[in-house]
């Protein structure tokens, strides 16, 4: 779509802190659209003007700032529907595992990080991906290079951790025969490390919004592990996020939740709706790397193991308790599913509660499950980043199924919603990143795998701005400026997409103003 709204304004409560109304003009109205002048106020879109319909700098006539944005083109500002963020924060400084292609390449690599950087403390090391390796991960090998100092290596999908002796022992599993735990086992152990102070990974996650908000990132789900709400009113109260923030409720903090009356949506922190109470966080499964996706069919190697289809996290029975329950207080489940026996658990709890909701990941489905999204109005939330980094793994582990996964052009096919996210630190927190591997099905030289599930970058960009094809009057100003059309880009010119200004409730969170 390239038309302009009809000229219009609203009225909007004002915000003391809010900045002055402000008229931009010259700018191109979404990807491959005209001229346009756009006024903002009280972080609203209160003027959308073509500029054919006369001079666009009238909107500016009261006396206002207006600012000529020489042709840069004007969309929704952007979402990450999906992000571990305290976890991408520190996985920002620290030591990076992804590409390592074996236990011993991984090993070496710590190795000599810790000559360079001694001491005593724990030494967090992120993204290993084992999946494909020649040999297993080991706390030998961890011992053998680094035996007194703790080390703790977490996977790139979350879902495992690589300890060390020291390590085990200093949260009190020194009998682990391996090191290599995964799942509840491993969630459970890092949580028993010892942990940064607030303040420091508070600073490292504001200066990760800071960088989000240099990407157009207007807003973030926020899935971070733990009380995740309880952090956010912390942070809130002392600043405001250069994003907004849904942050997500565990089921360990449910019962406290519905106590104090939250509900999605609800503002927590004194934010003026910044930060927010997002979904509740369920499991059905775990992850591929790990072989714990909850699948159909066995994995190869695994047949007549205890988990040779995966992992089942949480019963139908709980799920559906569980969604139920908190639906009826105005909590809305977000749904972790990846296998597709997994996906189908989830939609059978859907149309069981029959309730708003999202499924996270929808990374394998079952043909029949596609309209099952549209149908029963659920959001399909999905990390496009993960097709391409996993597309070797899924054509080991699940060979002969590939074609229905990450299925994005089959899903919209079938009507359902998609909104994209990284999974950060999974992927790096970057919408342009999601929008190329979408676009392209390829972040390498090779062939686009599986292209029939290519979509267009007109719905790419929808899918990464939470359903908003174009800025409409009465919309909150949450707008991104880029210097280039994404119509005219190839996928390297997506990902590289230069971002000029970013701006989220009225205020400018990125660019020169």
């Amino acid at each position: 779509m390239t038309e302009c709204a009809s000229p219009a304004s609203v009225t909007a409560v004002r915000d003391d802190d809010r900045p002055a109304p402000l008229t931009l003009t010259g700018v191109r109205f979404g990807a491959g659209g005209p001229l346009a002048a756009v006024r903002v106020a009280d972080g609203t879109i209160t003027h959308v003007l073509p500029a054919r319909d006369g001079d666009a700098r009238d909107l500016g006539a009261r006396g206002e700032r207006v600012l000529d944005l020489d042709g840069r083109v004007l969309l929704p500002g952007l979402w990450d529907a999906h992000v571990h963020l305290a976890d991408w924060a520190n996985a920002r400084h620290r030591l990076d595992l992804a590409g390592l292609a074996s236990a011993r390449r991984t090993a070496d690599l710590v190795q000599r990080h810790g000559r360079q950087v001694p001491g005593d403390s724990v030494l967090f090391g992120y993204g290993f991906r084992d999946g494909l390796w020649p040999d297993a991960p080991h706390k030998g090998l961890l011992d053998a290079i680094l035996p007194d100092r703790p080390v703790a290596l977490v996977s790139g999908d979350l879902h495992a951790v690589w300890f060390n002796s020291a390590c085990l022992a200093l949260v009190g599993r020194g009998d682990h025969p391996t090191g290599l735990l995964r799942e509840h086992e491993a969630h459970a152990a890092l949580a028993a490390l010892p942990a940064p102070p607030d303040d420091v990974v508070d600073a490292r996650v504001a200066d990760a919004c800071r960088a989000a908000a240099a990407r157009g990132v207007t807003g973030v789900i926020d899935f971070q592990f733990g009380d995740t709400v309880g952090d956010w009113e912390r942070r809130a109260v002392r600043s405001r996020p250069a994003v907004r923030v849904a942050a997500a409720v565990y089921p360990s903090h449910l019962d406290a939740a519905l106590a104090r009356g939250l509900r999605t949506g609800s503002d927590i922190g004194g934010s003026g709706g910044a930060v927010r109470v997002g979904p509740l966080k369920l499991f059905t499964d775990g992850s591929l790397n790990t072989r714990t996706a909850l699948c159909q069919d066995p994995y190869p190697g695994l047949e007549g193991t205890d988990h040779s289809h995966g992992i089942g996290e949480t019963s139908p029975g709980d799920l559906v308790r569980l969604m139920r329950r908190a639906a009826a207080h105005g909590i809305e489940p977000a749904v972790h599913a990846i296998g597709d026996r997994a996906n189908t658990l989830a939609l059978d709890a859907f149309e069981a509660v029959r309730c708003r909701g999202r499924i996270e990941h929808a990374q394998l489905l079952s043909p029949e499950d596609l309209p099952r999204f549209a149908e029963l109005g659920v959001i399909a939330g999905v990390q496009p980043r993960h097709a391409t980094d996993d597309r070797d793994v899924a054509d080991r582990h699940w060979a002969g199924r590939t074609g229905r996964a990450f299925a994005y052009a089959d899903l919209l096919a079938a009507g359902a919603r998609l909104e994209f996210g990284s999974d950060a630190p999974v992927a790096p927190l970057d919408p342009w990143r999601a929008i190329a591997s979408a676009v392209s099905r390829t972040d390498d030289e090779r062939p686009a795998w599986h292209p029939e599930q290519r979509l267009s970058v007109r719905d790419a960009l929808v899918a990464a701005a939470r359903g908003r094809r174009l800025v409409r009057v009465g919309d909150p100003a949450d707008l991104v400026l880029v210097d280039a059309d994404p119509l005219a880009a190839d996928a390297s010119g997506l990902r590289a997409m230069p971002v000029h200004a970013t701006m989220t409730d009225g205020r400018w969170t990125h660019g020169p103003y």
